[in-house]
């Protein structure tokens, strides 16, 4: 009689094939190495071929792997989503939540704190990380829905639009107030942040053709950080207006004037395109959605 495949052994295969070493998982999973061996042995022998070629001491996958690994990792997590929501009642459970930066620092928080408040028997993880990176933790699978903005071309990740941001131009010197062209402004020295970041992909492929070299002298992870900076000394960066407008208004930081420039981008809610839709979830990106929605329509007046 064939045995059929577990949900245990398709585990431990996707973790052997995430880590590589034998004895890594076994740590991860608490289980013998041998265990971790049998496993990944049983599963070859139920499928009737071999997964992994064993090089230096790694286990790789081969070309028969590697159509295997494609074809079970999305059943794997429609199937742990499935058992979660039926674990959970719509108002009960754990939501994994990543956001970029800007989201994070000045909308979600009052956001998510609110629908706490309201389920408080839900739980919530937030990640935070550029746009890229938000991007790459959806793929994986370690969160279950993130909010980004800036570009998102991948073929595994649906995006729904969700809000406009505008960015601006600003520095700490209020000699900068007659209106110019953004050329005329490129020599002095900026700070952008990093890449992978949503804001400086969307400012740099909006100057594209209008500058021909820009003087970046400094990248940072983090719109405080390059605030900042910008408080130290001299010089220019382009950052979202929700960001800057506390310090717009108490006079700390000066929007530039800067002419045909209308740079605005795309606030995103992003998940995967195997990622199964709890009632829980669909609550929650709803709730979100139309909070964002609300908060960006009031700044906006």
């Amino acid at each position: 009689m064939t045995s059929n495949m577990t949900l245990r052994q398709i585990e431990i295969f996707l973790n052997v094939v995430n880590m590589g070493h034998l004895t890594n998982v076994a740590k991860d999973m608490d289980l013998s190495q041998s265990a971790i061996s049998m496993s990944i042995k049983e599963l070859e022998t139920i499928i009737g071929r071999k997964l992994f070629d064993r090089i230096n001491k790694r286990l790789v996958l081969n070309e028969v792997g590697r159509a295997f690994f494609k074809e079970i990792k999305p059943l794997y997590k429609k199937i742990i989503d499935i058992q979660n929501e039926f674990q959970n009642s719509p108002k009960k459970g754990l939501i994994r939540v990543g956001a970029s930066t800007t989201i994070v620092d000045y909308l979600m928080p009052p956001i998510i704190c609110q629908y706490m408040d309201s389920y408080p028997e839900v739980q919530i993880s937030l990640k935070e990380g550029n746009t890229k990176y938000i991007v790459e933790l959806i793929k994986n699978g370690e969160i279950d829905v993130g909010f980004v903005e800036g570009y998102v071309q991948d073929v595994e990740i649906i995006k729904e639009k969700i809000g406009v941001d505008e960015l601006v131009i600003v520095t700490s010197s209020d000699a900068f107030q007659t209106p110019c062209l953004i050329d005329v402004l490129s020599g002095y020295k900026w700070a952008l942040s990093e890449k992978g970041s949503g804001t400086r992909e969307i400012f740099l492929d909006y100057i594209k053709g209008k500058v021909d070299n820009l003087n970046i002298f400094l990248e940072l992870g983090h719109t405080e950080s390059i605030k900042s900076i910008l408080k130290d000394r001299v010089c220019f960066a382009c950052l979202s207006k929700i960001a800057v407008e506390k310090e717009i208004e108490e006079g700390t930081l000066y929007e530039v004037p800067v002419k045909k420039f209308e740079c605005k981008r795309d606030f995103l809610m992003i998940f995967h395109k195997d990622k199964y839709h709890s009632e829980l979830f669909d609550k929650f990106t709803h709730f979100v959605k139309k909070m964002i929605a609300q908060t960006l329509e009031s700044k906006q007046q």
